[in-house]
């Protein structure tokens, strides 16, 4: 990292009526809202006082000597801000003040396993190896709905006292109690750390949740649920409730994370599209993190399929897809004849193989005793079971009997039902199959390209994230009407792909210790499985999976990583036109832009540049440096390999890299030329380094916006 690393600090302004004295001017504009004032980092000049500061600003705008029910916030442990209410005059006035970065309304973002980890290589026990000494000491801050502390995924039986370094604190509220393995929690909702929603329960416990045998949701899935890092401890920062999750509580949740001690963030939450860094709590956060040396791992979004949907955007981020395994949930409908139909659902209701009338319709009401087919996305709750049409094309919890049929499939039923003088049949209860399938990025799953930083390919990976099991919460519903309480769920979505990432991250830190978030970062873009394109169009390219799928076990070994710190994303940032003076508030340091940066020049795992016109014969070129991670003495030889029939060239100097120690840094450039880009596909290739034993691959994606 450059020079020491920089801490952080926010504000934010909550909104309510104007309290006190009426003006004898009226102003439509006096209504109060909760903004958040981004100060940046900590100042290190003697004898100033954060708290001191943030009420003196507040004092000077509003004209009160009392500050109460001002305030909301005060960000003061790791970066400099505070949350509180103002008027709009108001607003404008600290937007305007020496030492103030942004102003921003308090809003609020969304939230966004026993098989998946053997599908990434990352075996039960003794079958995958482990440095557990340092796993140990290995702490995930993991910010969500909080977690549900007496789940055996987060028992401290078998655990030592909490690593040294820890400085965090209990704070869950009310019969709520840490231990040795969930060591901190702490509570920005008013309600208590405990995890009323099962969401925190659940991405806490796929990241580093102990291994528990014999876990199931009624039978379905039955295995040992259990994390990425099981020896690894755990601090959970609760930040949502039923409604969205504040933009005050995500900043004071980073700022308290680090200086507590964690070492990686897990945030499945996130926005519905791109905003600016300096107004994205997340990235702020993250920002300050891998100043500390702390990697935050985030979900790309559940907006997809639709282009340029993905939230998470900052390079200093580890932006995660998600897609399928090679098990699946499937639900079989048979018919009296004797046809089985496969479905989709998480069926835990047992008919007994007993044969019901089939009832085509749309009210539920209509089909007592019998089993509603419709082609809506309807759940009767008076029907014995419903059969309706799969349109997500993943399996979820279902309160009610229930199989979703493909259209294919439906259409073959509704056939049989029109031919057959008394149709009737069963549905069965769900099993778990597993297939030969590669890995497929899932519909909802956000896409590219990247809105705000338009040469910088997002997300950056992809995950499992359909169909996964994991510890639940029994205060909440496994699924919309559900009276049924369960200690572990299925459920699927990016925040379900987010913390295996994590996971995969700590796992790589517990045999490289001395890695920094970036080389980590890259080590797990560069060793990524190859994702072959599922469908056609845009949503199945580079801008669905970015470099691949996680390997978790060929990232600990990736040869040759590119390296980031601090002052690369300073330069990033300054390629995207931020003034000095933003710069030097937001890093704690004396910042000078050149003005002749390139944003798709940051030394980044992957390469991606826009272009603005279609037709026209084009030259791009991309400098890169990386260093040798691997053995000394090593060769490194360049291959290209063409992806989408891409008819770009490619060519890269020098073209065979010469590694005499470890840690070697060598510097190449890549000229990538072409004409005739097709406006609604990205152009794309894949750069490998190899040496004979390690592959490092870099994704090289050329695209226009027509």
């Amino acid at each position: 990292m450059a020079k020491r690393a920089s801490s952080f600090c926010l504000v934010l302004y909550v909104v309510v009526l104007l309290l006190g004295l009426v003006s004898a001017v009226t102003d439509d504009r006096q209504d109060k809202q909760v903004y958040v004032v981004y100060m940046g980092s900590l100042p290190s000049r003697p004898g100033y006082t954060p708290m001191s500061n943030h009420l003196n600003i507040l004092q000077e705008v509003t004209g009160e000597s009392s500050t109460t029910g001002r305030l909301v916030r005060s960000y003061k442990r790791s970066f400099n801000g505070f949350a509180a209410r103002l008027t709009e005059s108001e607003r404008e006035q600290v937007a305007e003040m020496e030492g103030v970065v942004s102003v921003f309304p308090n809003k609020k973002l969304q939230l966004q396993t026993t098989a998946s980890w053997d599908f990434m290589g990352l075996k039960e026990g003794n079958n995958t190896k482990r440095n557990l000494a340092i796993e140990s000491d290995t702490i995930i801050g993991v910010i969500d709905t909080g977690v549900w502390p007496e789940s055996e995924s987060f028992s401290g039986k078998g655990f030592g006292p909490p690593p040294k370094k820890w400085k965090g604190v209990c704070s869950g509220g009310k019969n709520f109690t840490c231990n040795n393995k969930l060591i901190g929690a702490r509570d920005y909702t008013g309600e208590g750390t405990r995890d009323n929603q099962g969401h925190g329960s659940h991405t806490a416990s796929t990241a580093a949740g102990n291994a528990v045998a014999g876990e199931s949701f009624f039978g379905i899935g039955n295995g040992t649920a259990r994390g990425g890092v099981p020896a690894a401890r755990v601090a959970a920062y609760k930040v949502c409730i039923p409604t969205g999750c504040t933009t005050e509580s995500i900043l004071s949740a980073f700022d308290d994370a680090i200086a507590d001690g964690v070492d990686f963030i897990s945030i499945s939450i996130g926005d519905d599209s791109a905003i600016p860094y300096e107004k994205d709590p997340i990235a702020i956060g993250a920002f300050h993190a891998m100043a500390k040396g702390i990697l935050t791992v985030n979900s790309a979004g559940n907006s997809g399929p639709t282009p340029n949907s993905v939230a998470s955007v900052a390079p200093w981020i580890l932006t995660v897809a998600a897609s399928t395994t090679n098990r699946e949930f499937l639900t079989k409908v048979v018919l009296e004849n004797g046809r089985t139909l496969s479905g989709r659902s998480v069926n835990a209701f047992d008919l007994k193989g007993k044969n019901y009338p089939l009832v085509e319709g749309t009210l539920g009401s209509q089909a007592k005793g019998q089993i509603l087919v419709s082609r809506y996305p309807t759940i009767s709750g008076t029907a014995v079971a419903t059969i309706n049409v799969d349109y997500k094309n993943y399996s979820s919890i279902s309160p009610r009997p229930l199989s979703s049929l493909s259209q294919d499939d439906f259409d073959s039923l509704l056939s049989y039902l029109n031919s057959t003088k008394s149709p009737r049949g069963t549905v069965l209860k769900t099993e778990a199959v597993f297939n030969q399938k590669g890995p497929k990025v899932a519909s909802f799953s956000s896409r590219g390209p990247n809105t705000l930083a338009v040469d910088l390919l997002k997300p950056d990976i992809t995950a499992p994230g359909v169909e996964i099991l994991a510890a639940y919460s029994p205060l909440s519903s496994p699924s919309l009407g559900d009276q049924r309480q369960v200690k572990y769920s299925v459920d699927s979505g990016t925040s379900m792909s987010c913390p295996h990432v994590a996971g995969v991250a700590a796992y790589i830190k517990t045999f490289h210790p001395d890695w920094s978030p970036s080389v980590i970062h890259s080590a797990i873009m560069t060793t990524a499985w190859s994702m072959n394109a599922s469908d056609t169009g845009v949503a199945s390219t580079e801008f669905a999976y970015g470099a691949g799928h996680v390997d978790p076990i060929a990232a600990l070994n990736p040869g040759l990583v590119y390296e980031l710190n601090k002052a690369d994303h300073i330069t990033f940032l300054c390629g995207l036109n931020y003034t000095s003076k933003t710069l030097k508030l937001i890093t704690g340091e004396a910042v000078t832009c050149t003005g002749n940066t390139l944003p798709r020049n940051l030394n980044y795992p992957s390469m991606s540049a826009k272009l603005s016109e279609t037709n026209s014969p084009f030259t791009v070129t991309f400098n890169r440096t990386v260093t040798n991670v691997g053995i000394p003495n090593s060769t490194y030889k360049s291959q290209i390999v063409l992806n989408h029939g891409t008819k770009l060239s490619v060519k890269v100097s020098p073209n065979v890299l010469s590694m005499k120690s470890v840690n070697e840094k060598q510097a190449f450039t890549v000229t990538v030329t072409g004409s005739g880009l097709d406006p609604k596909l990205p152009s794309s290739a894949n750069l490998v380094w190899s040496d004979g034993t390690h592959n490092v691959r870099s994704p090289i994606v050329i695209y226009t916006s027509g």
